[in-house]
């Protein structure tokens, strides 16, 4: 088949004031009509620097050095050249939005706040579809917004991005870059921020699209698993050259270089043995660190350190007379055990931060109460504490935030963020408290020379290991984890997830941990709570709900779960009935029948808890 897009010996660099760095090196690949290209690697790889120059949207910085990129034009059937044409130029306009389209990987930052979504698809169309009329116009951005999923696409065209979700934003996106029906769609990490059930609906989207209309793909990925379930072919990029490429089955069945071996063998999956280790590309070693810090034993995961009892909390939406009442969390109760991690999943608005931070005491529940052990033996109730006993509770818990770009304070330098809360609560001396810093940074595997910098100047991944030494100042008992690997690339996210596995069974250290996917709770936590709706819907070891999941929210969050292995796609086939998972698709005994009230949490075996109702119960146990 010939290709649509041939990148031939491509090199460009960056110009900085620091020097010369090769972004993209001598690179070479093809995209057919029709077909899947994944381009993967780690960030830094040169895979965005490739897309923004295939559209002509490299910063001045950056230089192309050699190679071409050329594009077999459907319209004119002529074969361009896009790395030689003038970017100003009406022939690079032409194709570009036209027969090229891109879907960025923000899509909150790639839409304009200031037009909505409906003018921003006219605006597309009055640039490459001047034929149509104003009617045209319209009726042709009416039935893009129904195609990409949008349920109401009056309401949707009306709609400012910021009054959209992640997902709706991302369809929006995806709108803008199909309006046009281009030959090639370039998806740049399309669902990196969306959880995996709205993650598996934007796939089986772009996959929609792709088969109906022709579309070739070149996708942008770390995520393995995705590139597992949506490509044909894929190339792998370090340090912006090409180490493999082949077809998805053959690299994925027999992979040969150790860069993709390592890649593969970083990424948390179900099959997976419970004593079995991530494999990333660097390790993180703390054995000689651990010996400074102190180890809780002894009583083992029997006992309750944290109770919950019926926890509820309200939020009025931002508008005048006070807004509309927006439950975020209904009647929840949950226990933590010592020296366990206890999972707790679902998607974005389920109430797991909300939960989280009512447990941290960051938010005041409108019901209910949290108790926590004290040293005594006896449970107390955190929120009825105060002055000096308030100051030593907070020691006891600590709080690991979801994105390290805005968890540390960028005018302090990492020793400074290190020792403050030794200096708040009045630990040590100064020349101690340094001393400290030093040992927290060995913790989490960082150098001490990292000490004078400042977050700025450290990747993700070592950002958020900053942010991990910074909860293990006081030395807690309990840390909750909100999403703390949902940014990080594969083989960073497998560093991290490592080392707080370490640091758990060395320390015996208690975790709740949150995250919207299931793959990497599985791999860390003892038991896993399933949240929907503010509420908890399931609950249960981990090996338990895995193997038998009995709510249809758990069965639609393990289905969406991306593999990494062609044999074992996303079921799209659960994603059938759109964008919306309906409570009332559940099905009895899940949802109330008219006058039944709420349905509670049910035993349906050892540990294992369902939310139902009990003439169901018995049903479900079987």
């Amino acid at each position: 088949m010939s290709s649509l897009l041939s990148v031939e010996n491509l090199s460009i660099e960056f110009r900085t004031l620091e020097g010369r760095i090769r972004a993209v090196d001598d690179l070479s690949f093809a995209v057919r009509p029709g077909r899947t290209l994944a381009l993967i690697g780690e960030s830094g790889s040169g895979k965005s620097v490739t897309a923004h120059a295939i559209l002509g949207l490299l910063p001045k910085i950056a230089f192309r050095l050699s190679g071409r990129i050329v594009f077999a034009d459907p319209k004119t059937s002529e074969a361009v050249d896009l790395a030689s044409l003038p970017r100003g130029g009406s022939k690079f306009q032409a194709i570009r939005g036209d027969r090229i389209s891109m879907v960025f990987q923000e899509p909150a930052a790639a839409l304009s706040p200031l037009h909505t979504i409906g003018e921003q698809l006219r605006d597309v169309l009055r640039r490459h579809r001047p034929e149509l009329d104003k009617a045209g116009a319209r009726a042709a951005t009416l039935d893009v917004l129904r195609e990409v999923g949008f349920p109401d696409p009056e309401r949707a065209a009306g709609a400012y991005s910021f009054q959209l979700s992640g997902g709706l934003c991302q369809r929006a996106m995806i709108a803008l870059a199909v309006v046009c029906r281009p030959a090639l769609i370039i998806a740049d990490e399309p669902t990196t921020a969306l959880d995996v059930t709205v993650q598996a609906e934007i796939l089986r989207l772009l996959r929609r699209i792709r088969d109906e209309h022709g579309t070739a793909l070149l996708l942008i990925s770390h995520d393995l698993g995705v590139v597992a379930s949506m490509a044909d072919e894929m190339v792998v990029m370090h340090h912006g050259a090409a180490m493999e490429r082949g077809p998805v089955r053959d690299l994925f069945a027999e992979p040969r270089h150790p860069y993709l071996k390592a890649l593969i063998r970083s990424v948390p999956r179900l099959g997976r043995s419970p004593d079995e280790r991530l494999k990333p590309l660097r390790e993180i070693k703390i054995v000689d660190a651990l010996a400074k810090f102190a180890r809780r034993g002894g009583e083992g995961k029997a006992e309750v350190l944290l109770e919950a009892q019926g926890l509820s909390r309200t939020f009025r939406s931002r508008s005048f007379g006070g807004g509309a009442a927006n439950p975020a969390l209904r009647d929840v109760s949950l226990t933590i055990r010592r020296h366990e991690c206890l999972g707790l999943v679902g998607e974005s608005g389920s109430g797991k931060t909300t939960l989280s931070r009512i447990l941290a005491r960051a938010e005041t529940p409108d019901a209910g109460e949290v108790a926590m052990r004290a040293a005594d033996g006896r449970m107390e109730n955190i929120f009825g504490l105060g002055g000096r006993a308030l100051k030593d509770w907070r020691r006891r818990v600590q709080y690991v935030f979801q994105n390290p770009y805005l968890a540390l304070d960028p005018r302090m330098s990492i020793e400074a963020i290190l020792t403050e809360p030794l200096e708040v609560h009045g630990i040590g001396t100064r020349r101690s408290r340094r001393e400290r810093a030093r040992e927290l940074l060995a913790l989490v595997g960082l150098p001490d020379t990292h000490l004078q910098r400042f977050p700025h100047g450290l990747s993700g991944g070592q950002r958020q290991r900053v942010g991990i030494a910074r909860a293990l100042a006081l030395e807690p008992e309990l840390i909750l984890f909100d999403e703390p690997v949902s940014a990080l690339d594969v083989s960073v996210q497998a560093q991290v997830l490592n080392l707080l596995r370490d640091l758990q069974r060395e320390l015996g250290l208690t975790y709740l941990f949150v995250s919207h996917n299931l793959a990497v709770v599985n791999y860390l936590a003892d038991r896993i709570a399933v949240m929907s709706g503010g509420r908890i819907v399931e609950i249960a070891p981990r090996e338990t709900l895995f193997a038998r999941p009995l709510h249809p929210y758990t069965r639609r969050l393990i289905a969406s779960i991306p593999e990494p292995d062609p044999d074992r796609p996303i079921d799209f086939s659960a994603f059938e009935s759109g964008a919306s998972y309906r409570r009332a698709d559940w099905g009895w005994p899940f949802v109330a029948r008219e006058g039944e009230g709420e349905p509670g949490l049910v035993a349906v075996g050892e540990e294992h808890f369902v939310q139902a109702f009990e003439a169901g119960s018995r049903e479900l146990a079987h």
